[in-house]
Parts: C-alpha cells; sequence; structure tokens
C-alpha cells in the first residue's frame, strides 16, 4: 500500500506538488459518485447509437458514390503550390496536439502548488478542464489507431488507381492506414471537447475541425468517408470521457433529464490575473 499523501497545505513546494499529482490522479479513477449517472449513461448511448446510425450510412454512401469522384479532382499529392495547405493540417496533428495540451497542464500543474485560496482553486478548475481536454483526444486517437489496423484501408492511388475499396486488414502500414482519419479524429474530438467546456467557442471549433478535414482532402491524404469516420470517432471519444468526468462531478454537472453540462469555470479576467500571480518574477 502506497502512504498516505501529505497535508494539501504542506509547507514544501514539491510536497504539494506531489501531493496535488496525486490527488487529480485519484479523482480520475474513483468510484463515479454522481445519483444522475444512469439517466447521463443512457442519455449518452442512445446519442451515440443515433450517431452511428446515421453517419455509418452518410460513410457507406460516400465510399460507393462519392470518394473516387472526389479523389480524381484533387491535385496531385505533393503539387508545391499547395504548401500553405501542409502547413494549416499539421494543427489537427495528433502530436502537436497533445503536447501544446500536455505542456499546459505541466504549466498548471507547476503553478497551482505555490497558489492559495482562489487563485489556487481557479488553477485547480483550468486544470480539470484541460485534463478533459487531454484525455478526449488521447481515447480517440488510440481508438482511431485501433480502428485502421483493424480496417487497414488503401489511401487515395495506392495501389497505382482510384480505388474506394482497396483493403489490406491488419495491415499495419501507412499506406493502409486511411480509415478513419487520424487528422480528423484529434481535431473534432478537440472541437467537441473544447465546445463542451467553452460553449461560446463552438462555431470556432466546428470552423477549425471542418478545416483540418477539408486540408486532408485536399492533400489526398484520405477520402472523403476517412474524414467523416475520424469526424464520428473523435465526437464520442470525446462523449465517452465526459461522461467519465461528470460521473465523478469533475467539471461537469448531470441534469435530471440526463443532460450532461459543463460547471461554470473561471472567468478570462480571473484567470489573467492567476496567471500572471502565479508566474510573476
Amino acid at each position: 500500500m502506497p502512504p498516505p499523501p501529505a497535508s494539501p497545505e504542506s509547507a514544501n513546494y514539491f510536497g504539494r506538488l506531489l501531493t496535488l499529482i496525486w490527488l487529480s490522479f485519484g479523482q480520475l479513477v474513483r468510484t463515479p459518485s454522481h445519483s444522475r449517472r444512469a439517466e447521463a449513461a443512457r442519455r449518452s448511448a442512445r446519442h451515440v447509437l443515433l450517431l452511428v446510425v446515421i453517419v455509418s450510412a452518410v460513410i457507406i454512401t460516400l465510399m460507393y458514390a462519392f470518394d473516387v469522384e472526389e479523389i480524381s479532382l484533387m491535385p496531385p499529392r505533393g503539387t508545391p503550390s499547395l504548401w500553405w495547405v501542409r502547413v494549416l493540417t499539421d494543427f489537427g496533428k495528433d502530436v502537436y496536439v497533445l503536447w501544446v495540451l500536455a505542456l499546459s497542464l505541466i504549466a498548471v500543474a507547476l503553478a497551482a502548488p505555490a497558489l492559495r485560496g482562489m487563485s489556487r482553486a481557479t488553477m485547480l478548475g483550468l486544470g480539470t478542464r484541460l485534463q478533459y481536454l487531454f484525455l478526449s483526444v488521447v481515447l480517440s486517437v488510440a481508438a482511431g489507431e485501433l480502428v485502421k489496423w483493424i480496417v487497414g484501408r488503401g489511401r487515395p492511388f495506392v495501389g497505382g488507381k482510384a480505388n474506394a475499396f482497396n483493403f489490406q486488414h491488419f495491415a499495419g502500414s501507412e499506406a493502409y492506414a486511411s480509415f478513419p482519419s487520424g487528422h480528423s479524429i484529434t481535431a473534432f474530438a478537440l472541437a467537441f471537447a473544447v465546445s463542451a467546456v467553452w460553449p461560446r467557442a463552438r462555431i470556432i471549433m466546428l470552423l477549425y475541425a471542418l478545416m483540418i478535414a477539408a486540408t486532408r482532402l485536399v492533400l489526398l491524404a484520405h477520402h472523403p468517408s476517412d474524414v467523416v469516420a475520424g469526424a464520428l470517432v473523435g465526437v464520442i471519444g470525446a462523449m465517452t470521457v465526459r461522461y467519465w468526468f461528470a460521473a465523478r462531478r469533475l467539471g461537469f454537472a448531470i441534469h435530471r433529464d440526463g443532460t450532461v453540462v459543463a460547471l461554470s469555470g473561471p472567468s478570462e479576467g480571473r484567470l489573467k490575473r492567476v496567471a500572471r500571480s502565479a508566474f510573476a518574477p
């Protein structure tokens, strides 16, 4: 058995930091306690099922009726004038997005032990929301990698011609990792998660996710059905993590009908003031 954590108000900074990390991990894995978690689970399951049915129909339609036509209209892979599209598409690369979120979490973790009272509570509230964003993307990307390996769909023009049904299941190679789009998974998981925490950012995040999906098509990295499937995986992954947090009363509340809503977080002005005090020399 590990020793009990030190007091959160330990005079030693590193003691407070270790306690913060221990407690943060503990609250993520603790037994769900929300009395309405069953209602939220049923409501989320209905929404996921509806999404899967509708989007699966769209994916099948695209594969049969549109995928080949769309990739045939795109400029050749490696076209020099598309350099700016290659720059934009990296904003949806999972490694880059996860590093930004991880570094933000580390910054919050390092700053919080040095604060007291409401300032610390504000920073910890931000940390909980960043945990949600990070885990939403991680879970979605991991699920997407598993689906890629199982499906083994060839990327556009792999094999020398436009073929929407070029599969090598369990191939595990980059050439046969087209379905679903990893960039779309990352972008839509992040877009859903940010919108769940900060609803006012919903339109901006949707435009961001659509932009990333469009770049994957223009660069001939994916078929249209691949990016739609990526959007589905990303949204379901972020929904799953949202339920996990809500069931443990972390950052989200559950209404009587099972609707999961974000708890009010610290205002932008308060965050700026806390950040200045935390990182002031």
